[in-house]
């Protein structure tokens, strides 16, 4: 029962992560920079530039917004696409890692046996791992490129000094809750996938420690009991030999003892 609502809540922190990444997709205000203030004793002037994946925008103080659809993909500035490409590829490789974990959970009938129930929901882990390593590069990319133009000493004129958004602080906690739920996964099948070797007690006062490998070991070519003894616990065969021989060898000594 404990497994089963460590993995329930797992699977709902994890889908909430992926929700939030894929809501940044959509969002705006990527990247805001506000011109102006108080201008004059009646008038206040006021314009908000702001920037997305997908477009540039223009606010100005009576709320009218204009905006520019970036052109073609190779138009585009680099981080952008990188930012884009990153993103994709975390969401692509959640929805594999929500799909495993949705048929290897304790809860669900299908998926088969309960080990590889446990295989399937490790797997999912991983994915959910590997895709939200994607998705925080994205973001670390990002808002490398932001404050790299905001702390400059010199700019270019007419570079506007940028701040960060709420996309970007929403995708940070999905990352965030997409390894949470992955670490959740994982320990709930970690003890299934590596078993603790068990320590046996042997005669005399020693231990030794389990081999982790069932099955063949180094030594089971060069000993092997049933070879070594078959001669004398095997078939009716050899057994006859060893009586047919013990029959015969002291009728022959009482023979020459007798012809000497």
């Amino acid at each position: 029962m404990r497994k089963r609502l460590i993995q329930i809540f797992g699977f709902l922190i994890s889908s909430l992560g992926w929700l939030f990444v894929l809501c940044t997709m959509a969002m705006d205000y990527w990247r805001i920079s506000q011109i102006g203030g108080q201008g004059g004793s009646f008038i206040i002037k006021v314009a908000w530039y702001w920037s997305n994946l997908w477009k540039d925008c223009y606010t100005d103080s009576a709320a009218v917004t204009n905006c520019r659809d970036y052109p073609v993909l190779w138009s585009v500035s680099y981080y952008v696409q990188a930012v884009r490409g990153l993103l994709m590829s975390g969401l692509t490789l959640g929805f594999f890692a929500v799909v495993c974990c949705f048929v290897g959970m304790e809860c669900t009938y299908i998926g088969g046996a309960d080990k590889t129930k446990d295989k399937v929901v490790f797997a999912g882990a991983v994915f959910h791992v590997c895709g939200g390593v994607s998705n925080l590069a994205a973001y670390c990319l990002y808002i490398n490129r932001i404050a790299r133009t905001a702390f400059a000493v010199n700019l270019a004129p007419g570079t506007l000094r940028y701040d960060l958004g709420p996309p970007i602080f929403l995708g940070l906690v999905g990352c965030f809750l997409i390894y949470f739920g992955a670490v959740l996964y994982a320990v709930t099948v970690f003890r299934i996938i590596c078993p603790e070797r068990k320590v046996v007690q042997i005669y005399g006062g020693g231990t030794y420690m389990e081999p982790a490998s069932r099955g063949k070991t180094l030594y089971s070519g060069y000993y092997n009991p049933s070879r070594m003894y078959r001669t004398y616990g095997g078939s009716g065969r050899s057994s006859s030999k060893i009586s047919r021989l013990s029959q015969t060898t002291p009728t022959r000594l009482s023979e020459r003892d007798a012809f000497v």
